[in-house]
């Protein structure tokens, strides 16, 4: 099965990471049959400062078999950087795509993974960050119901009814590390009118809620249900498992990642052509090269991880093992 795949790069920490995004590709899946594009968000207004890559990071990029994608932002920008994940797909080539976090690492074979590019979907790798419920209310179940009102979108068919009632995994929420659909256009157009809804003319629902930086979230599963998407099901276990790993920082990464992954990592740090141009990244110097990732790694036993993200995040920073 021929697809492509996209992630944004920009200036800073999203180059060293698409550097180890795109080495890990070739490493794991060899015999990818379609094209990385690296979204590069240009230069213009809504940006402080140039956010395109340099070229050392272009040269290894291309090097690595990546498309380096120019795309111009013209809704959301420094104010909103999650949004280049919405605006790039207006840039990307029309055939079936998989966006993919930059912060993630390839450990298995992508092309073996029987997507149905059809009905999207996305990561359900996340947790009950949207919406924040106050004590007067509106209830989730409210909050939810005024969106896909707004959009026209059958809410009760987007249920998981094997959970409680305004329980949080009762409604379609997923994290935006990775999604796919057969058409980026259509799919990206979407998403965009979507987003820019939300922001600019919220349901009154919405006036007590943070939409930053959760905006592309909610938007999401509001277009994955109107192109008849929905949660992945056993067939794309891959992601998120032996195929990928959105890992977010690296001390996350050795704090509660699979063996499999930090060998992926490591293998990749030792690459004579990789490592002179990813000790320029901080957290990838102390953690791999420096062996810091070792000592964040003996703080967790994987088997018995804290409940919650922030306590692992939490316990790396009292050991001054959190940097990014």
């Amino acid at each position: 099965m021929s697809f492509n795949l996209i992630a944004v790069v920009q200036a800073g920490r999203l180059e060293h990471e698409a550097i180890l995004l795109a080495a890990s590709l070739r490493l794991s899946d060899p015999g990818f049959p379609g094209t990385l594009f690296l979204a590069e968000p240009q230069p213009g207004p809504k940006w402080q400062g140039d956010p395109r890559i340099s070229d050392r990071t272009r040269k290894v990029l291309t090097g690595l078999g990546a498309q380096i994608l120019p795309f111009e932002t013209r809704a959301f920008g420094s104010d909103y950087p999650h949004g280049n994940k919405i605006e790039a797909l207006a840039a990307l080539p029309e055939a079936p795509f998989l966006f993919l976090d930059t912060d993630t690492l390839v450990t298995g074979p992508l092309s073996a993974i029987p997507f149905d590019f059809s009905r999207p979907s996305a990561s359900m790798r996340r947790e009950n960050t949207w919406p924040k419920v106050e004590l007067y209310g509106p209830t989730a179940t409210q909050t939810w119901q005024a969106l896909y009102d707004r959009f026209g979108l059958d809410f009760a068919s987007s249920w998981d009814t094997t959970q409680p009632e305004d329980y949080w995994q009762r409604f379609l929420y997923f994290n935006a590390g990775w999604f796919f659909h057969e058409s980026p256009r259509a799919f990206g157009n979407r998403f965009l009118d979507f987003a820019r809804e939300i922001r600019d003319a919220p349901p009154e629902e919405l006036v007590c809620q943070e939409l930053y930086p959760w905006l592309d979230q909610i938007a999401l599963p509001l277009v994955i249900h109107s192109f008849g998407g929905g949660r992945p099901g056993p067939e794309l276990a891959a992601l998120d498992g032996a195929a990928t790993c959105h890992y977010r920082t690296l001390p996350l990464l050795y704090a509660r990642e699979d063996d499999r992954v930090v060998q992926v990592l490591e293998r990749l740090g030792s690459d004579p052509e990789l490592r002179p141009v990813l000790r320029h990244w901080g957290a990838f110097k102390r953690m791999v090269i420096q062996g810091e990732g070792a000592r964040a790694r003996a703080l967790f036993d994987r088997a018995d991880l804290p409940r919650r993200e922030q306590m692992i995040r939490n316990r790396l920073k009292r050991e001054g093992l959190w940097i990014r």
